[in-house]
């Protein structure tokens, strides 16, 4: 098993992608990049934590690369907006890729110069990981417990549409 971990905007959102996609076992959706200890929800949307809502992955390498994932990932969020995702506004809504290894910084750099040699101005950070902590148990699943929430209902599906759209042959078959 391996881990990728990222930000790209709402981590409902990102949780809901991630998810859908064979080889992915865990998605958890949480803290990183900031300098409180164990920060609250409230406290990240406060914006002066400095954190990121992202989501912790484990996945099989087997039936997934990391390649495929961070193109999934460039696919379903919008990676040359800063700080900002839809009408989600602030430094913990900012498009990020915490890498564990050398490869995997190199292969987001690949695909992030890619993206930038079609004329995309990428804003995505690229750091080393960072502590990450977890978010509060009712975030964790948070589209598939409530489907008919407002926010999700709004954002997620265009996501999941697009990510069915492109990447057919990824998905779960369950």
């Amino acid at each position: 098993m391996q881990q990728a971990l990222f930000g790209g905007g709402c981590f409902w959102c990102v949780e809901a992608v991630f998810l859908q996609l064979k080889g992915v076992e865990k998605v958890v959706s949480g803290y990183a990049g900031g300098i409180v200890q164990d920060p609250s929800y409230e406290q990240v949307c406060q914006g002066n934590t400095q954190h990121a809502e992202v989501v912790l992955i484990d996945f099989d390498e087997q039936q997934i690369s990391y390649t495929q994932l961070l193109n999934v990932f460039f696919t379903t969020h919008d990676p040359t907006t800063l700080n900002r995702q839809g009408n989600d506004i602030g430094t913990q809504y900012r498009s990020v890729i915490y890498y564990f290894n050398e490869e995997q910084k190199q292969q987001a750099e690949q695909i992030i110069q890619s993206l930038e040699d079609e004329g995309l101005n990428i804003v995505t950070e690229l750091s080393p990981e960072p502590v990450f902590y977890p978010a509060e148990d009712y975030h964790q699943n948070f589209y598939a417990r409530n489907p008919s929430q407002g926010y999700c209902n709004f954002s997620i599906p265009p996501k999941l549409s697009k990510l069915r759209s492109k990447f057919l042959d990824l998905l779960k078959t369950e």
